[in-house]
């Protein structure tokens, strides 16, 4: 899974990741830990209890323990890095940190999170800490997580927490629907641009409405001849039925057109993939949010899409809205169950298909299913309890 595209911040607010629980917020608050912008500081600014940080600051610790913070992500999947800012933090910094993960199925609080029944893994060992910088720690572990604890050691203070890796969304939350198979929260990502000078593509595909041009991809003005370009990697493989073009906020520097090209990479891989039109060269207007249906080119299964826009400019959101084909939903199961820890699986297996004992531990010892000699097992399974384990997995 490591390595496979660009890194999403699973731990942005605007994903929908939240600060659950800190053992201790005496200085800041906890909820900074997760804020977009880079931290701020104003020295010699007080308030009752000591110097305003922007960040999350424990108390002096005067015995023994340490200090955690409890996050859940916003969108699960495989982490690959993370990176612990101390920006500000000179003197009051901890001394070192570690990171657990967990993954738990619906919308659990802390005491369930932190309680006995809880599996977590270590993702980052106790490791030391520099003040006022990114501490940057690779993750090799594959498995699909939904929690991280930061603990610190003994007490101080962190300025943000970005836990960057692979969206790995939930087949059962998404299978049957008509969804955005560009976004972000879907696992969609952006495999190239032609430029990113303004601000970044991967705002296009973010949740929510643009509150300003900067939250939008917005490309340099171009001084000869070309155009500018995105290349989105869609959650799965499905069919477009409509499209969304949304220059909000771009009102004197908005494309003139826009045009999407598709293809599937499914069986070929990018390079060899044949590319279609998916909507024409089509005019665009300032600060407007275009919907186009998608003719004829709906009914073929994508697993690319390449934005062209003639000849530079700024797209605040990009929406692609569509449903998996079959192939796609196979393809999103296989991913999500060959990922999930051991004991999310089983879990999982015992409430959705009533597979328990040592049937169900046969089965999650063999993954990855992705394999084909497992896949081909598991469709020849007999009995009621493999055919919900087919709907589960294979859709």
């Amino acid at each position: 899974m490591t390595g496979t595209g660009p890194l999403v911040n699973l731990a942005a607010r605007r994903l929908g990741a939240s600060v659950l629980a800190a053992s201790d917020e005496f200085f800041a608050d906890k909820e900074n830990l997760l804020r977009p912008e880079p931290p701020a500081h104003q020295p010699g600014t007080f308030g009752p209890k000591g110097q305003l940080m922007d960040g999350w600051e424990s108390r002096r610790r005067r015995g023994p323990g340490q200090d955690y913070a409890l996050v859940r992500l916003g969108v699960p999947g495989v982490i690959e890095r993370v990176v612990v800012d101390t920006a500000h933090f000179t003197g009051n910094f901890p001394a070192a940190c570690s990171v657990g993960a967990c993954a738990a199925e619906g919308y659990p609080g802390p005491a369930e999170l932190l309680g006995p029944g809880a599996c977590w893994v270590e993702i980052v060992p106790r490791s030391p800490l520099a003040g006022d910088r990114q501490n940057e720690f690779a993750v090799t572990d594959p498995r699909r997580f939904t929690h991280v604890r930061l603990t610190i050691y003994p007490d101080g203070g962190v300025a943000r927490l970005r836990v960057e890796g692979q969206v790995v969304r939930d087949p059962r939350l998404l299978a049957g629907l008509t969804l955005d198979l560009a976004a972000l929260e879907n696992g969609g990502t952006v495999a190239g641009a032609s430029d990113r000078f303004y601000s970044p593509p991967e705002n296009m595909i973010s949740p929510g409405r643009p509150a300003v041009m900067s939250d939008g991809w917005e490309t340099r003005r171009r001084r000869g001849t070309g155009h500018d370009w995105v290349l989105l990697r869609l959650a799965a493989a499905g069919c477009i039925r409509q499209a969304v073009v949304d220059t909000t906020c771009f009102v004197g520097n908005a494309p003139a057109t826009a045009m999407l090209r598709g293809c599937d990479a499914t069986a070929t891989g990018l390079d060899a993939a044949e590319w279609f039109e998916v909507l024409p060269a089509t005019p665009l207007q300032p600060d407007t949010r275009h919907r186009f249906r998608i003719g004829p080119a709906g009914t073929t299964a994508v697993t690319h899409v390449r934005l062209e826009i003639h000849p530079d400019g700024g797209v605040a959101r990009l929406r692609l809205l569509g449903e998996l084909t079959a192939e796609g939903r196979v393809g999103l199961g296989l991913r999500w169950f060959d990922r999930l820890p051991t004991d999310h699986a089983l879990a999982v297996l015992a409430a959705e298909c009533d597979l328990t004992g040592q049937e169900a531990a046969d089965l999650v010892a063999r993954r990855p299913l992705a394999e084909q000699a497992q896949l081909a097992s598991l469709l020849t399974r007999p009995g009621a309890a493999a055919a919900r384990l087919r709907a589960l997995i294979l859709g």
